[in-house]
């Protein structure tokens, strides 16, 4: 079956579901403290109506302003943010929102289900004290200087101050054009919002630090989109997301003052402007890093805010690679300032575990693969340290032979906060010691070569008990057994290693290697690109030659050896432990609480488009429920609210699908299971 997923609309067992409560707690109290944003249930603190939140505008008092009120595509330099308003949608309705990200704002349900929630989080209507603005940024995508980006779609709502003191920054993205639009329409669509609106809720409860998502609205409003750029246009609607963030400033942020590139030609449209970079660097430290010292000289301050920028970007992009979230599109423009994950396009969870595996399906270079995306990000933060010299030779902001050193802490801090995560989802908590590395790598190779289900094969692992145990033999059995019902079939491997590229073309690449190796680079494919497809050529001629039965055999020898190996290190934590059973179960509850029973799989995502794209929104609903306790045993779907309409939808929708009926189901057991085979089919683009 050959079925599409798209993204860009313009162009993730307890003992007891206590302790699950207790541990998930401590895991949001833990992630508040990496990304600036705080753990607040619905009806939490004091509530209040949406007329009355209380607005604080700061970033625009704070920063150059373009009050000129032009919206019309075009440069804006001296400038910051742009004075913009929003373009009302037709007949706006609630696709679904957040109860718990909209409790940051202290809004309750009943808020949340007022007619006029719709017309206030698609932009038709604005909240009293909203002022809107479009941010200026630049940026480096794949590698290459683009000049002036901004918020083509996104737009500032202003920033709340809540009951609790916090400060959030609210955004509409897909509200219509800016200055920042370039040649698109500000728009975004309901399958591409609806990826973005459940995966910044996923990563959240998932502990990863992100921006939220509060609601999705969607329209009767049509726009036309052509996904893959080959004249198959067709019309979709116009789909708003409310996004919160402590901000939403990036990298990007600050390029804004880069003289011409010289590869590209391109510039920023405020070069030579340090006044304003001095500016958005003593806002940053003061609003968003309050802890470095005031009593600092310039230089030490904002050196001091870079090593924090640099500490926080290493170990988000650890808790990526622990996961299985490959991002799409690490360009510097999406990359945040205070650490969490910004920009949800063509992102992906790996079902099965593949370090080259490529989320986007226009990144034809393979740059912003999973396992490039620790050195990218590296890369994007050497980027940064040049913006924030100002790009000058002399009388730099922050000189760069300051900061580049501190950019070398990036790699000891990612494996540290790497291999510290890793060590809790093999549940090793009683040592730390040298060769675990080694006993990590031995699993990522297995995990590889059969390729075996990341999420569900980690997860598993809390099965196998101590060595020793009564019951160990038999649950090294069971555990062996699963493992092996996670690998890829014969006919999956055929069809994962297939040639990505046409004879013709692969030849022609193999001429430019040889003749203009630089014109290749430029055109985004390189000697890697060439590599990977001769390798991929290798590995289908090595698959032709195995059966069904020669595949399982040579999965379940692998496993076995690392299973003996992992056993091995299982028996060290029990040295010298006098109470082993309770030391069981504190290492069943760590490994559970770190590695999720539920994650955003594309066909989950794919399931709930499909639904809403006919007029079910229950289904979105219903993986957001699921998305919200993703380490839990203990999920109940059927307690979703469905309108009348919303059923009629439904029924109509399963009877038009084609899809297997256990993709659909609304128990969620079908969600925890590997993906089915015509997952392999989506694209994401």
């Amino acid at each position: 079956m050959n079925r599409t997923l798209y993204s860009l609309g313009n162009l993730v067992g307890f003992r007891s579901f206590k302790v699950h409560r207790m541990l998930t707690a401590v895991r949001r109290k833990f992630s508040s403290r990496c990304d600036g944003t705080c753990d607040l249930t619905p009806g939490h603190g004091k509530q209040v109506k949406m007329e009355k939140l209380k607005f604080d505008n700061l970033v625009l008092r704070s920063l150059p302003l373009d009050d000129s009120g032009e919206e019309r595509v075009r440069q804006v330099p001296g400038a910051c943010f742009s004075l913009v308003k929003p373009t009302p949608v037709a007949n706006p309705r609630t696709v679904a929102f957040s109860t718990h990200a909209m409790s940051l704002l202290n809004l309750p349900e009943s808020e949340l289900s007022r007619p006029e929630f719709a017309e206030y989080f698609s932009g038709n209507k604005l909240l009293p004290g909203s002022k809107t603005a479009a941010h200026c940024y630049c940026g480096h995508q794949f590698g290459h200087f683009s000049g002036q980006l901004g918020d083509g779609a996104a737009m500032y709502l202003g920033e709340v101050l809540n009951k609790e003191g916090k400060r959030w920054e609210i955004q509409l993205k897909g509200s219509g054009l800016t200055p920042f639009s370039r040649t698109a329409d500000g728009r975004k669509v309901l399958r591409s919002s609806i990826r973005e609106f459940l995966c910044s809720e996923a990563m959240y409860h998932l502990g990863v630090p992100t921006t939220r998502a509060g609601s999705c609205v969607t329209s009767d409003t049509k726009v036309v989109r052509d996904v893959f750029y080959n004249g198959n246009a067709k019309m979709e609607q116009a789909t708003v997301v409310l996004r919160i963030a402590p901000t939403f400033l990036r990298f990007g942020s600050f390029e804004i003052l880069k003289p011409t590139d010289s590869l590209t030609g391109r510039k920023g449209p405020s070069v030579g402007r340090k006044d304003i970079l001095k500016k958005m660097l003593d806002y940053s430290v003061k609003t968003f890093f309050p802890e470095i010292s005031e009593t600092q000289d310039d230089q030490q301050k904002y050196l001091s805010f870079y090593r924090q920028v640099v500490l926080k970007t290493a170990s988000l992009v650890a808790e990526w690679q622990c996961v299985g979230f490959c991002h799409g599109v690490l360009n510097t423009d999406n990359m945040s300032i205070v650490g969490v994950t910004i920009d949800y396009g063509p992102f992906g969870f790996m079902d099965r575990y593949d370090p080259d595996y490529i989320c986007n399906g226009s990144d034809d270079g393979g740059r912003y693969a999973f396992k490039k995306q620790p050195s990218i990000c590296k890369w994007n933060l050497e980027k940064f340290a040049e913006a924030l010299s100002g790009f000058t030779s002399e009388d730099q902001v922050l000189p760069l032979d300051l900061s580049l050193p501190v950019l070398e802490e990036y790699d000891t801090e990612f494996d540290k906060c790497y291999l510290n995560k890793m060590r809790k989802k093999l549940g090793l908590s009683q040592k730390h010691l040298d060769t675990d590395k080694e006993l990590i790598d031995s699993l990522m190779e297995t995990l590889q070569d059969t390729g075996a289900d990341y999420t569900n094969s980690m997860r598993c692992l809390s099965t196998l008990p101590f060595p020793g145990t009564p019951e160990y033999d038999v649950k090294l059995e069971e555990t062996k057994q699963f493992l092996l019902s996670q690998c890829c079939s014969l006919d999956d491997l055929k069809k994962i290693y297939k040639p990505r590229m046409d004879p013709r073309e692969l030849m022609m690449i193999m001429m430019l290697m040889q003749s203009n190796p630089s014109l290749l680079a430029n055109l985004g494919k390189g000697q890697s690109v060439l590599v990977q497809e001769m390798e991929r050529s290798e590995k289908i001629k090595e698959i032709q030659k195995l059966t069904e039965d020669t595949k399982r055999q040579g999965d379940e020898q692998k496993w076995m050896k690392w299973l003996d190996k992992y056993s091995k290190r299982l028996s060290l934590e029990v040295e010298g432990v006098e109470n082993i059973e309770e030391l069981g179960q504190q290492r069943v509850e760590l490994m559970n609480a770190n590695n999720p029973k539920y994650i955003l799989r594309n066909y989950i995502a794919q399931n709930a488009i499909e639904a809403a794209e006919n007029g079910d929104f229950s289904e979105v609903r219903r993986v957001l429920s699921l998305l919200e306790s993703p380490y839990s045993e203990h999920i109940k779907l059927d307690d979703v609210k469905v309108t009348t309409e919303e059923q009629t939808n439904a029924a109509t929708a399963q009877a038009a699908s084609v899809l297997p009926s256990t993709s659909r189901s609304h128990a969620g057991l079908a969600y925890d299971s590997k993906a089915p085979d015509w997952s392999l089919d989506l694209v994401v683009t």
